[in-house]
């Protein structure tokens, strides 16, 4: 099964949306794209997910980074989620 993609879309019309391929043809000449989250290396092994840009939190597996890339892309995905809906 595929991943499910959302759309958030304001009001105003304005709409949010974790970039894909899927939807490329969403972003618009005039579209604001805008970075929300970095997944890094951490210095002592492992990754996080760094939220701040968007004044969130690091991401971390209990007291320590994720062992794998993927597991902090999945937290990242499901903070995205929860907090923003996305």
């Amino acid at each position: 099964m595929g991943e499910k993609l959302r759309v958030v879309i304001e009001k105003s019309g304005a709409y949010s949306f974790v970039y894909s391929d899927a939807l490329a043809s969403l972003v618009r000449p005039d579209s604001e794209t805008t970075r929300v989250s970095h997944v890094e290396p951490h210095p002592d092994g492992g990754w996080i997910a760094d939220m701040r840009p968007v004044g969130g939190p690091v991401l971390i597996q209990g007291d320590r980074p994720f062992r794998l890339r993927s597991e902090a892309l999945t937290a990242e995905r499901e903070w995205l989620s929860s907090t923003w809906g996305l």
